[in-house]
């Protein structure tokens, strides 16, 4: 029997596996997951998710009580995904099928589900890593570096953020509308899952050297390096915007002190060289800036990222015209410097200037000119982000 209990509409627990060629082990974790089903009176069931497996996995899910699942796609997060749709379960836990994690933990998963936790992560670090369970470079670099930045940038009050052992409610998973098909669906599902301000706990569960005699699907720097890309696409604030606005400000604040002249700072001092680096950081900002907002509306508008009202509130104020006046007021800005300088130019019969002298003049009219013209154009390319869609 694939189900613990009586009648579907009577399924708490929903045990998913993602599976790939995984007979060596797939046996052991159906027999487990359903063992700690029925020896704790859950009525619940087990689903494999096969994402396409060559080595009779399906066949060994079925003999042992689960229910399989073909996931045509692949990628881990595509082999979950189907798996956690087809559940029957009001809950839904989720672990690998390699008999590295302790499936008599599953009460502790479900004690917090009944209180109201919308998520509940394990915490492997908490309940022991066997020897051998993860390699050396993941236990005290990879995770602890991706949990500490999922923290730090999300607020996710976690300290295992890769735990393949996870357990969350069926109406809050479909709250969170995941997108991703690969290893990255981890990461998304907690970082969705803090956005949106559901309620996150953890318990300690083990990790044991898993069972099988081939290495892992999991490669550490690719699979690392798309995670940890994933968490910073995710936080368009620290990857653009703080980054913009810092180059912004130290950019006009530089210019600000070095256009009326050179100023001394030590033994050398700061001329026009400085203030064209000072004009080009406040370019690149504005970019920097430009690109955390348009990735910002259009994250939110494909769902990538859910609603911010503090973001709505002031976008509000950065419509297609707003931008246009902005835009052209620098331009004209920009315009008024160089008329000004072509005019003290004809005033000396345009011969020879001092070089120093106009390009104190000329460095301001370039960036607002190029600063302005940005701002229409940007205005525009925002304002077909935000258009809504069918």
């Amino acid at each position: 029997m694939s189900e613990i209990g009586v009648g579907l509409n009577a399924v708490e627990l929903t045990v998913v596996m993602p599976c790939l060629n995984e007979a060596e082990t797939l046996a052991v974790c159906v027999d487990k997951a359903l063992a700690a089903l029925r020896e704790n009176g859950i009525v619940g069931e087990v689903v494999v998710a096969d994402n396409g497996s060559t080595d009779g996995s399906q066949w060994i899910a079925v003999e042992h009580g689960a229910r399989v699942v073909d996931v045509p796609v692949r990628g881990y997060g595509a082999a979950l995904n189907a798996g956690i749709c087809a559940a029957r379960g009001r809950f839904v836990l989720m672990a690998d099928a390699d008999d590295s994690y302790e499936f008599a933990h599953i009460p502790r998963y479900l004690a917090e589900l009944r209180k109201g936790a919308d998520l509940v992560m394990g915490n492997r670090f908490r309940g022991g890593i066997g020897p051998g369970a993860m390699p050396v470079l993941h236990r005290y670099l990879g995770n602890p570096v991706l949990s500490w930045m999922g923290r730090w940038l999300f607020h996710a009050p976690i300290g295992d953020f890769h735990c393949g052992m996870r357990a969350f409610s069926r109406e809050a998973y479909e709250r969170l509308g995941l997108r991703t098909t690969g290893m990255e669906f981890a990461s998304e599902m907690v970082v969705k899952a803090s956005l949106l301000k559901q309620t996150i706990v953890e318990v300690p569960t083990t990790l044991q050297k898993d069972g099988r005699s081939r290495p892992p699907h999991l490669k550490t720097w690719r699979d690392g390096w798309r995670h940890f890309r994933f968490l910073l696409m995710y936080s368009p604030r620290w990857l653009f915007l703080f980054p913009g606005l810092a180059l912004m400000l130290g950019g006009f604040a530089l210019m600000a002190w070095l256009l009326p002249a050179e100023r001394p700072l030590g033994h050398v001092n700061l001329g026009v060289d400085t203030l064209a680096y000072a004009a080009a950081a406040v370019l690149l900002g504005f970019q920097l800036v430009f690109f955390g907002v348009a990735a910002k509306v259009f994250a939110v508008t494909e769902g990538l990222l859910p609603e911010d009202e503090v973001f709505k509130r002031w976008i509000r104020f950065v419509n297609l015209e707003s931008g246009l006046v902005v835009g052209v007021v620098l331009v004209m800005v920009g315009l008024g410097i160089g008329i000004s300088s072509v005019s003290a130019w004809a005033h000396t019969g345009y011969g020879p200037l001092p070089p120093v002298q106009m390009m104190r003049r000329t460095l301001p009219a370039m960036m607002c000119l190029m600063l302005g013209t940005e701002v229409c154009f940007g205005s525009f390319f925002l304002s077909l982000l935000g258009l809504k869609r069918r």
